[in-house]
């Protein structure tokens, strides 16, 4: 089987020349069920070396420690698979624009091959090595089950609008992976990466740690596994209930790159667990292929310029409204509120990198009616969630921001103080939601 070639987008004009294939592995950092790297290993065929690279930089927006740790262990993982199958693995570090063409010089490569990502800062890296390679940079949408660039060519609306052009194309795309064949004969001499040097190494803020959560792309399956066998057939009914133990968990590996969307969708629709089944594919392929595609298509994606019309107008209009509380960013960050539910949402995303995604929106729209002005309260939830959440700094998170705050792919609600006609919640909806004591006695603190 051979990837399909509408997964597949040429980010330069340059020709393929005899040479190594570089496989640039950025957003997608896993071995197996990664139509990139199979892709390259396609290209390469039976003639040519391929090679894997990822490029380290110490200090990517909004990471910590905490995330550092959980890719680094991720990726040594890559590398002793990829010995495995002859492949050889570079450990770069610094700016990709600088490194990946230098290194694709080194290695006399004829193509580059990289993952697609609509964020802005993967964005201007890929831009500039395209720019200065002398031999193509393909991209390879190994992220979205349907891919970004085919499912539309502009901004959608809302789920709805999407929903339809995703459903169009799914059987086309709900298709099995190709085992990654090993290359023939050991890769040429080369060193393996000194991974505790490169810890040592990192210029990274370590205030916020490491977390327990087993990183990587076998820990990623058994968490997959567990969740189709003993969590999904609860999904569609309590999912928003925060002590149900009914979600997936697996965010923060879809963000790593450790576990395949696909892989995630195939699994959960052979499983016929009906309701649960339905509506977490709705999930994971619609609502999130629906903020890859809004971060791909506006470039306000992390500020309230990239609000909808009416929420901008309708916050504008309430700005001035009188405050029942005022936090500052030190006092939310620290959990100090009057808020016991909302402390203890914000000391579990503090001490576990996770936060259950229906006290996400409340825990936001708090922070909306507890700010200042909007945008300072936007500010405040892309700063707390990219700096804790594992799953930070991606796509999801800045369309949820967007959502709870300004309204984003919603529509106007009931008007009232401090939300204007953004969609409103409040703690009483919580407890005809899940027993909020209950969740507040099981936090840290």
């Amino acid at each position: 089987m051979r990837t399909n070639t509408m997964r597949i987008h040429c980010l330069n004009k340059a020709a393929m020349a005899d040479g190594t294939i570089l496989y640039w592995m950025s957003r997608e950092q896993r071995i197996h069920d990664n139509w990139g790297l199979l892709h390259a290993r396609e290209l390469a065929g039976e003639d040519r070396q391929l090679a894997v690279a990822f490029c380290l930089v110490d200090d990517y927006p909004g990471a910590t420690l905490r995330h550092y740790d959980f890719m680094l262990r991720g990726l040594e993982e890559v590398e002793r698979g990829l010995m495995e199958l002859h492949i050889p693995f570079f450990l770069l570090k610094g700016d990709p624009v600088l490194a990946i063409p230098a290194l694709a010089a080194e290695l006399n490569a004829g193509a580059v091959i990289t993952d697609f990502d609509p964020l802005r800062v993967k964005q201007a890296w890929q831009q500039g090595v395209a720019e200065t390679l002398p031999v193509p940079l393909i991209e390879v949408d190994g992220h979205n089950v349907i891919p970004a660039r085919l499912v539309s060519d502009k901004q959608e609306y809302a789920a709805r609008t999407i929903r339809p052009k995703i459903h169009r194309l799914s059987q086309e795309f709900l298709e099995e992976f190709p085992p990654l064949a090993p290359m023939p004969g050991p890769p040429a001499q080369h060193s393996v990466t000194a991974w505790a040097t490169v810890r040592r190494d990192l210029i990274v803020d370590d205030s916020v740690g490491p977390v327990g959560l087993e990183p990587g792309e076998a820990a990623a399956h058994i968490a997959l596994d567990t969740f189709v066998q003993s969590r999904l057939h609860r999904y569609s009914d309590r999912r928003n209930d925060p002590v149900a133990d009914a979600t997936s968990r697996l965010s923060a590996y879809f963000h790593f790159g450790q576990l395949a969307p696909l892989r995630a969708a195939l699994a959960v629709a052979a499983s016929g667990k009906g309701e649960g089944q339905a509506a977490y594919l709705e999930e994971l392929v619609v609502r999130r292929e629906l903020s890859d595609n809004f971060c791909l298509h506006n470039p306000h994606y992390d500020s309230l310029d990239g609000a909808p019309e009416w929420a901008r107008k309708t916050l504008d209009e309430h700005r001035d409204d009188p405050r029942p509380y005022l936090y500052s960013i030190e006092e939310f960050e620290a959990a100090r509120t009057h808020s016991a539910l909302w402390n203890a949402a914000q000391r579990q995303m503090l001490e576990t990198g996770y936060m259950h995604g229906y006290l996400r929106m409340f825990w936001a729209k708090k922070i909306l009616e507890w700010s200042a002005s909007p945008e300072e309260a936007l500010a405040t939830v892309i700063r707390l969630n990219d700096r804790y959440q594992l799953d930070g700094r991606d796509p999801n998170g800045y369309v949820g921001a967007l959502w709870s705050v300004a309204g984003l792919h919603d529509r106007p609600w009931k008007t009232r103080p401090v939300y204007g006609s953004v969609r409103y919640m409040n703690e009483n909806g919580c407890r005809r939601k899940f027993k909020v004591d209950d969740y507040i006695a099981s936090q840290p603190g």
